[in-house]
């Protein structure tokens, strides 16, 4: 399974390579031209059969969250910082592998039973907290791993039945669903399917690949927010597992173009693919940086719904993988430069 080696691969912030190679090794053989642009995004090029002259722009982000060596100390533990949005809560005890070679650590904190009442109700801020790969010395340690390596969680891939489990499904689930669209074409239209890199540390990447492509349309691909845990007040969750595929209306950095909404809303409609609205004004995505490019590109994201998102394990349900992928696929067939008034 596609998403599996995705999810399974070392890919944080600046350092996608693993899984910039896994993705060509799964397209080459689809896309009718490829190239890696100088940041490191890639970006395919799909002929259309040419009943639309117009180019589409499909993104993914092929980053992940993850931590940066800092420091080492005399004593062989590791100094690290956050690459992306990290919570400080969720680190504790965590097995990470780090720099090319992979070297295995685990994150460090002090037994319970050494805490005193105040630092037991307090968070252990990341600042505090050192990777231990069992070196006794800073000599030792530099043996291993450098200042400026990068470290990722090791999250085992695991098929739950209706759900999978893994690391970084923000944003391999998108990758995995751009993949499937790829191979399902051609489309009306040349699509250029762009693998971005950088997104969790400011949406570098599709900034740079949407100025040079030029797309008159964009759809961003995203593993999204689930907050559908049980809470004590009714409060509407920003996505719900097994719900279908979460179209963005508005998020932190961009407003949605109606549009193509209603193209996405319409051909769920039609096909009965269960759709829903992500909640207005959470989060951010690549679409933020291509919607602003040049002249302006019309723009909107369609995400998997996924549970724990930005931290070493994420669930996400199979069927919301697999609509989005039609959903996108239909729309797609369904585009023309009319939708947007050209």
């Amino acid at each position: 399974m596609i998403l599996q080696q995705l999810s399974e691969a070392f890919g944080v912030s600046g350092y996608e390579d693993a899984v910039r190679q896994i993705i060509f090794d799964a397209i080459r053989n689809d896309v009718d031209e490829y190239r890696v642009d100088s940041i490191g995004n890639l970006i395919t090029l799909k002929r259309g059969t040419g009943e639309a002259p117009f180019k589409v722009m499909v993104t993914a982000h092929m980053d992940e969250i993850g931590l940066m060596i800092t420091h080492i100390e005399d004593n062989g533990q590791l100094r690290f910082a956050p690459v992306g949005g990290i919570d400080d809560r969720i680190l504790l005890s965590k097995t990470v592998c780090i720099g090319d070679k992979k070297i295995p650590g685990i994150i460090g904190v002090k037994p319970i039973h050494l805490q005193d009442d105040k630092e037991q109700e307090q968070v252990i801020k990341g600042d505090k907290l050192t990777i231990d790969i069992g070196a006794t010395s800073k000599a030792e340690a530099e043996q291993l791993v450098k200042v400026g390596d990068y470290v990722a969680f090791t999250t085992s891939f695991a098929d739950l039945g209706p759900t999978v489990k893994g690391k970084a499904f923000d944003d391999r689930a998108g990758c995995a669903v751009l993949i499937e669209i790829i191979k399902a074409g051609p489309y009306p239209f040349d699509l250029y399917g762009v693998f971005t890199v950088q997104e969790e540390v400011g949406l570098r990447g599709a900034q740079v690949a949407a100025y040079a492509i030029e797309p008159d349309v964009a759809f961003v691909l995203e593993g999204t927010i689930c907050d559908d845990m049980p809470k004590k007040k009714d409060v509407s969750p920003t996505t719900e597992l097994g719900r279908g595929p979460a179209i963005t209306i508005m998020d932190r950095t961009f407003i949605a173009d109606r549009r193509l909404v209603k193209l996405l809303v319409d051909t769920a409609t039609e096909l009965g693919i269960p759709y829903q609205f992500k909640q207005p004004l959470m989060g951010g995505t690549d679409a933020g940086a291509i919607h602003t490019t040049r002249t302006g590109v019309p723009s909107v994201t369609v995400a998997v719904p996924s549970r724990y998102i930005h931290s070493p394990v994420c669930l996400l349900s199979k069927s919301d993988f697999e609509n989005t992928a039609r959903l996108m696929q239909e729309a797609l067939r369904r585009l023309t430069p009319a939708t947007i008034g050209k």
